[in-house]
């Protein structure tokens, strides 16, 4: 039976390296973004690599919207069994950062709705599809466990998401939910964060993937996980 893999947020960056690093063993893929052209480019990208019998499936649209989210299920369905659901996609929610009292209050319901409340509901709409020993990775941030000045909308997303993770874990033992961190990456996101500024000292994206196939092809218990160091 083909193995199925939901990935949000895999137009670019660490979404799109995990991506074409599962395809080419084989996965088949429901993916998503928020821009289709871009995503058109992603799909193109993971198909050249693709190793035999992996099929790929793109879904142009918001996380947070819960009829995406319900069209991303049924092309989930369709495609096979879901193995694998990687909870990628993330705003900001503004740039330049604001301090947390500055931030509008309209930006910060939108950052815990995409980074929060989304990624819990996408399980919740495949949570039919998804057996015993189905994994669960969703993508946190070293800003969830530290407060770094001016992060304090998106870290509290995210630490509010690695506690929703281990619940889950708790609710639901046959699966194995995992909280991961991938590390600074120079990523659309990171620059998002840091406009102007040069961030090619840090490394691409796709270091964080052998670590991420670590957890996802292995058997480490849910958990919250740092990926990078999981290939020192």
């Amino acid at each position: 039976m083909q193995r199925v893999a939901v990935i949000t947020g895999a137009s670019q960056g660490l979404g799109l390296e995990l991506a074409r690093s599962l395809a080419a063993d084989g996965w088949s893929l429901v993916i998503d973004a928020r821009r289709a052209e871009v995503l058109d480019e992603a799909v193109a990208a993971i198909e050249a690599v693709a190793g035999h019998g992996a099929k790929v499936s793109a879904v142009a649209g918001d996380v947070a919207d819960a009829g995406h989210r319900a069209h991303l299920a049924d092309a989930a369905r369709a495609a096979g069994t879901v193995r694998l659901v990687v909870n990628n996609a993330s705003t900001l929610g503004a740039t330049p950062l604001p301090a947390l009292v500055d931030l509008d209050a309209a930006t910060y319901l939108r950052t815990l709705e995409v980074n929060l409340v989304a990624p819990v509901a996408l399980i919740g709409a495949l949570a039919d599809q998804l057996g015993d020993g189905a994994t669960i990775v969703n993508v946190s941030s070293d800003a969830a466990v530290e407060p770094y000045d001016h992060w304090g909308g998106y870290g509290s997303s995210k630490a509010a998401l690695d506690h929703a993770s281990m619940i889950l874990a708790e609710e639901h033992p046959a699966w194995r939910v995992l909280a991961v961190d991938p590390g600074d990456l120079d990523t659309e996101l990171h620059r998002a964060a840091f406009p102007g500024e040069d961030l090619s000292d840090l490394p691409g994206p796709e270091v964080a993937v052998p670590g991420l196939r670590r957890l996802i092809d292995g058997a480490m218990p849910s958990g919250r996980y740092r990926a990078q160091e999981l290939v020192r």
